[in-house]
């Protein structure tokens, strides 16, 4: 797990501009120190999946979000999966927030790149393990994205037991703490031309794309 630089100044708004020497060396700081205090967990399982147009039902749980459903379109398997970098990044923004606000920023920007680097690691695990068996991933999906309501998350964690398993716990308002977590759904799909071959949706040209991520705000951050 790294806090890539380049995401991290992603979610800063940087898109190419020239970096001032103060920024890039805050970045660095700030990087090293996530990445040392970080403890990352994660947990997943796989479940049989059944969609309809509107409908999926995935290990007992039925969602109603359109938006899944055309992403998980033809799936007959997909897994459930959550993951955390822990507090260190919530310590973090906590502790720079009183004395130095612009390193607070970059704080939550290097953890949701952390985070993301995290989930892309354990995915490409599944990835492996999936093409033993001839199967391939469709784009992660998560609760917020599009349709796919928040209220959902109650239920993934039930199943998953998140809590439990790897310490994340949900506010009254469905939102993870720590704050650098993911809940995901993952498809699986024989067909490696239904797949998508891009690393993330935010590197893609390809728009139109009904697999994209209905949201341009990740998880993480």
């Amino acid at each position: 797990m790294k806090a890539d630089r380049k995401e991290t100044l992603r979610y800063l708004g940087y898109h190419g501009q020239e970096m001032e020497e103060q920024t890039m060396q805050m970045i660095e700081e700030v990087a090293a120190e996530l990445e040392h205090s970080s403890m990352p967990k994660s947990i997943y399982r796989e479940y049989g999946c059944e969609v309809t147009k509107e409908t999926v039902t995935l290990g007992g749980l039925e969602i109603k979000s359109r938006n899944l459903a055309v992403n998980l379109k033809g799936c007959e398997r997909a897994v459930l999966l959550a993951a955390t970098i822990g507090r260190g990044a919530d310590f973090m923004v906590k502790k720079y927030s009183v004395s130095n606000m612009a390193k607070a920023a970059v704080v939550q920007a290097a953890g949701a790149a952390c985070i993301e680097s995290y989930v892309d690691e354990i995915e490409e695990m599944i990835r492996v393990d999936a093409k033993k068996r001839g199967l391939y991933l469709r784009p992660r999906f998560s609760p917020g994205y599009g349709d796919f309501a928040l209220d959902y998350q109650r239920d993934i964690f039930q199943i998953l037991e998140c809590s439990k398993r790897i310490g994340v716990t949900l506010t009254e308002g469905n939102l993870m703490m720590p704050s650098k977590s993911v809940t995901a759904v993952i498809g699986l799909t024989t067909k490696e031309r239904e797949s998508c071959q891009m690393e993330k949706c935010s590197l893609c040209v390809k728009t139109d794309c009904e697999f994209r991520t209905h949201s341009s705000k990740k998880k993480g951050e």
